[in-house]
């Protein structure tokens, strides 16, 4: 193979994924402590290099696979991150991707084999490079996109109640909502829809059980596992 752009220098190109979930009202991430030099034992989003035969979206599914094991994962493009001293290893710059399990998931099992665990995303601790930047911007994307989009599809059960859906709002946005208002925001929202089905377990009333509109949703998924 003829070699071309021989005289300049080479730059390492890699992936972090930032991995939202949802569970007892609170948004979460799944992080861990990095493995390797420079930065081992520093908290970090799991991420790894692009290999020479994978497109950077490749790359990210192949990351987000290797690290849960579930398919038909909502993931989305972030930013790249590119400051010249981000990574004190050497120069590497970085396509930051984040994606929407359900915490139900992925197991105990799976997070210990990995060494991660999940962390309220209020309560992060200070991580390796630029990566609580990462999830910062991250969460601001979720926060535009959750307004108008069924992203939160992958966070919650197959039902929901308004209630359990407007904690999902609340925790992502990280702000109270009130009650009347967000209702009748959901009422204008065509890819939610009422169910038959009550909710005794959680509700001592009995709460309505709703579920996101499927073929919507999947018609505005950037990209499937």
């Amino acid at each position: 193979m003829t070699s071309y752009y021989f005289e300049h220098q080479k730059i390492y190109l890699s992936v972090d994924c930032i991995i939202f979930g949802f569970e007892a009202n609170k948004l979460k991430v799944l992080i861990g402590k990095r493995q390797m030099d420079p930065g081992r034992g520093e908290w970090s989003l799991y991420g790894g290099f692009v290999r020479n035969d994978e497109g950077i979206d490749e790359a990210a599914k192949r990351t987000l696979y290797e690290l849960t094991g579930i398919r038909n994962v909502f993931m989305s493009q972030v930013s790249a991150f590119g400051n010249v001293d981000r990574d004190p290893g050497e120069r590497v710059v970085s396509i930051a991707y984040y994606a929407l399990i359900n915490v139900a998931d992925y197991s105990a099992k799976q997070q210990k084999d990995h060494g991660v665990e999940w962390v309220n995303i209020d309560e992060i601790p200070e991580m390796f490079s630029d990566h609580k930047e990462m999830v910062q911007k991250a969460r601001k994307l979720l926060q535009r996109k959750i307004k108008h989009e069924p992203v939160g599809f992958q966070l919650l059960p197959h039902l929901f109640t308004l209630t359990q859906l407007q904690r999902l709002y609340e925790a992502v946005n990280g702000e109270e909502l009130d009650k009347r208002n967000f209702r009748k925001r959901v009422k204008e929202m065509d890819f939610i829809e009422k169910t038959d089905l009550i909710d005794k377990l959680t509700s001592k009333r009995g709460a309505v059980l709703y579920r996101f509109n499927k073929k919507m949703y999947e018609a505005d998924l950037n990209f499937k596992l």
